[in-house]
């Protein structure tokens, strides 16, 4: 925990991508870094009750809501696409 502490400090606008994003889950711990917390937003996701109500769920949320998601690049090389089942 320390060494994420350190390197959640490091985060700054001049040394850091504007497109960056870190997002982690965890459980509640006493030995979690107060001051990340501090600096983060917080979210909380209570799953739906049922396998089929949290597939639902995690399907509609992003990036796997987008049909691009389930699109194959045209610039990706051909090896990068799975094999035809025969």
């Amino acid at each position: 925990m320390p060494s994420l502490e350190r390197i959640c400090e490091s985060l700054a606008p001049h040394n850091t991508d504007e497109r960056f994003r870190l997002w982690m889950t965890s459980l509640p711990s006493e030995a979690f870094p107060a001051s990340v917390l501090q600096s983060c937003i917080k979210m909380t996701n209570e799953p739906p009750s049922g396998l089929r109500a949290n597939m639902r769920h995690c399907l509609s949320c992003e990036p796997l809501s987008s049909p691009d998601f389930w699109e194959y690049s045209d610039a990706a090389p051909d090896s990068a696409l799975p094999a035809a089942a025969e």
